[in-house]
């Protein structure tokens, strides 16, 4: 298991956009008073109502958008700005195109100026990781929508984050594929103790994968309630898994509160406001 691990601590963070519409300006409340603990080495799925705010506080996590207030906590360390001990998978790979597999998962190693030989052995190890190491030399352009995820994620782990953030990274992807993604990123974490952080809105997916499924409500954003995942680890059989009672016991829970609890919240939010 990674020696390169950490908790992440969120304490009161809240964040409020300003949108302008030609001449007009309307503040939006995106987060309100947001606070959770993760454990090293934990799995956790933000799920919730589009506009809860799961995405903007992903990118608080990573630094790349700061709290009006509060603050997040990665080991112990207050986050500034984005940092080596934390990665982002996006929803869609981003890669560049004039690049091959390896030069891309190369790229955060060559900006932090890590020698070529020492880059490329890492790239090819985290390619063979993600079961690409046979693409090594192909461009964008030749690879599947999930194997450029695959590419991905291997640059993502390249860097030897503590906290690996995942934005709903298999969300455009049939669901064959998708699946696949799944049992890799467990196998990886199985291997890697990675804490990771994803926001899914594919409940079968946050259930299957994490330790804690967050559900968050608008109106503002803010944790509604968050459900321990009682299902034994590993779960290299997905399809076993999801074939046992209290997968679907447990997925029926997280999707009956976000059906009656959040949207009810939100109205109710919104009425206040009137």
């Amino acid at each position: 298991m990674a020696a390169n691990l950490a908790g992440v601590s969120i304490e009161n963070v809240s964040k409020t956009f300003t949108v302008r519409t030609g001449r007009q300006s309307e503040e939006v409340h995106v987060l309100d008073r947001v606070s959770l603990h993760i454990e090293p080495g934990e799995i956790i799925a933000l799920t919730g109502l589009s506009g809860c705010g799961k995405t903007t506080l992903l990118r608080i996590l990573l630094g790349l958008e700061r709290a009006d207030s509060g603050r997040v906590l990665v080991d112990g360390v207050e986050v500034d700005g984005c940092g080596e001990d934390r990665s982002m998978v996006f929803q869609n790979a981003q890669l560049f195109p004039w690049r091959t597999a390896l030069e891309n998962v190369e790229f955060g190693l060559e900006a932090r100026g890590v020698p070529k030989e020492a880059r490329r052995r890492t790239a090819l190890e985290k390619l063979e990781l993600v079961g690409l190491g046979h693409a090594a030399d192909r461009r964008p352009a030749q690879l599947s929508g999930g194997m450029q995820q695959r590419v991905g994620l291997a640059r993502a782990l390249s860097v030897d984050p503590a906290v690996l953030l995942m934005d709903e990274p298999f969300g455009a992807l049939d669901a064959q594929t998708r699946e696949g993604l799944q049992a890799e990123v467990l196998r990886i974490h199985q291997e890697t103790g990675k804490t990771i952080i994803f926001v899914t809105h594919d409940l079968d997916e946050a259930v299957l994968l994490a330790d804690r499924v967050v559900l968050m409500a608008p109106g503002p954003g803010r944790i509604d309630k968050i459900f321990p995942i009682e299902l034994p680890r590993p779960r290299a059989d997905l399809v076993a898994v999801r074939g046992l009672e209290e997968f679907s016991a447990q997925r029926y829970e997280i999707w009956h509160r976000l059906m009656t609890g959040a949207p009810a919240q939100a109205a109710a939010a919104a009425s206040a406001t009137r």
